[in-house]
């Protein structure tokens, strides 16, 4: 476990949600030509295609960004390693369902590779549940290896760097996004954290949740096995270095964003996907701009928390 020096805690502003959704649907109209953002009842996400641990994504819901790109690149700090339970209690939610991006925990996994959060933590007199995908590169084929994290390990840690929302998994009021044909040049996730700073240029706003691409292809990175043995000091670097794939629907992306950073060095957003057909990892963007689909679950965060931030920084490899 990476010593955590100190946690800072920034209240952000919260919209309701009718007001958000005006605001989400001026926005991505801009950049898909078929656009209905509704507040609805969040779905059962214990069902498919989602399975998560907890029914929805309500309940005092946060975000966080823990370690950073800096402890991967340009050399990797193997030892920064967290664990979900003992960071639900640093974000003030003991027990919190997580879901997110993250690195895997090489240590235990015995690789590097992509970690897709999904983690009911521990809570008094309840044990941790961990729906966790992990995303390799399989070294029979040099393809991508998505597996089950709770199928061979029994921990919930992860490494390097984590973007986090947090929430008690609660049913309730949501965002629904319905997006279809993009028009534009940006995924759906930066068309969103652009709606936000477009409205609201000098505040800071976060949104967490799932979204399912239905119909289309999306381009995806997964890191190798390998860490890199030379400096990756360039943005050129790192994607020369990255394992990029194209990879078809349905894809479940857990995604976490934030529309200004209020000067905690944050990665702004990040996203990260697991399908049924066995291929996932880091969503860039769609590829099938004409014929994709969106269909997305979100909430406004009430609060970020910086946790474990690099004393050395850098803004390479935050795409």
């Amino acid at each position: 476990m990476a010593d955590i020096r100190k946690t800072e805690k920034v209240p952000l502003h919260v919209p309701d949600l009718d007001e958000l959704r005006r605001v989400l649907q001026t926005g991505l109209e801009e950049n898909f030509a078929e656009v209905e953002v509704s507040v609805v009842d969040c779905p059962d996400l214990t069902k498919e295609p989602f399975q998560f641990p907890v029914k929805g994504l309500c309940g005092k819901p946060r975000i966080t960004d823990v370690g950073g790109v800096p402890y991967l690149v340009p050399l990797v700090q193997k030892h920064k390693e967290y664990n979900m339970n003992i960071i639900s209690k640093e974000v003030e939610l003991p027990g919190a369902f997580v879901l997110g991006a993250a690195a895997a925990p090489s240590r235990i996994v015995g690789m590097n590779a992509e970690l897709v959060p999904l983690v009911l933590t521990e809570a008094e007199g309840r044990p941790a549940v961990n729906s966790s995908y992990v995303s390799s590169i399989n070294p029979a084929d040099g393809q991508c290896l998505q597996e089950k994290y709770s199928n061979k390990f029994s921990d919930c840690s992860f490494g390097l760097l984590g973007n986090l929302y947090a929430c008690e998994g609660k049913s309730g009021k949501v965002i629904e996004v319905r997006a279809k044909k993009r028009t534009g040049g940006h995924s759906l996730v930066t068309a969103l954290r652009n709606s936000l700073k477009d409205r609201y240029p000098d505040k800071s706003l976060a949104l967490g949740g799932t979204f399912v691409i239905q119909k289309g292809k999306a381009k995806i990175h997964i890191m190798p096995r390998d860490f890199s043995a030379c400096p990756l000091n360039s943005d050129d670097d790192v994607n020369s270095w990255l394992k990029h794939f194209e990879v078809s629907a349905p894809l479940i992306c857990q995604s976490v964003l934030v529309s200004r950073d209020p000067g905690l060095d944050l990665r702004v957003e990040h996203t990260h996907c697991f399908s049924p057909h066995g291929k996932g990892g880091h969503y860039y963007i769609d590829t099938t701009p004409d014929s994709v689909e969106y269909l997305g679950y979100f909430m406004p965060a009430e609060f970020v928390y910086r946790i474990d931030r690099p004393n050395e920084t850098h803004a390479v490899g935050r795409d």
